[in-house]
């Protein structure tokens, strides 16, 4: 489950970059203040009205009723991060951090033992022979 876990979340990160470093353009046709046509990366099919017109005999320059709207989404061009592009509060804790997580997973050859250094206290006498509580 871990491994299927890291592999999907591995996907979907590659996916994020892709996305967010490709520059997106959307060209869209309208006619009459209707969406015709959409298309991405490539310019939009027109609705045929400028043939139309022209095959009539005016001319295409009277033709107000068509548009073309494009915009384009920039992607990230900078994505190298340099370890001095952080302040000294920032390095600080990425240095802690990464120390500690390290830190979890060096082996241990044994187990340490919390009261090694502290003795048991010395019983002067048996208190239960002296209340006489026995475990029957």
């Amino acid at each position: 489950m871990k491994d299927i876990f890291r592999n999907i979340s591995s996907i979907f990160l590659a996916l994020m970059v892709l996305l967010s470093t490709v520059s997106w353009t959307v060209d869209k046709h309208l006619c009459m203040g209707r969406v015709m046509d959409v298309s991405f990366f490539a310019h939009a099919d027109d609705c045929g009205m400028e043939e139309a017109m022209a095959a009539l005999g005016t001319e295409a320059g009277e033709n107000h009723c068509c548009d073309d709207e494009s915009f384009t989404l920039k992607g990230q061009d900078n994505l190298k991060l340099s370890w001095y592009d952080l302040d000294l509060e920032h390095q600080t804790f990425l240095v802690a951090f990464t120390q500690s997580y390290f830190d979890l997973f060096v082996p241990v050859e044994e187990l340490p033992v919390p009261h090694e250094k502290y003795p048991p206290p010395i019983l002067v006498r048996d208190v239960q022979v002296l209340d006489q509580v026995f475990l029957i």
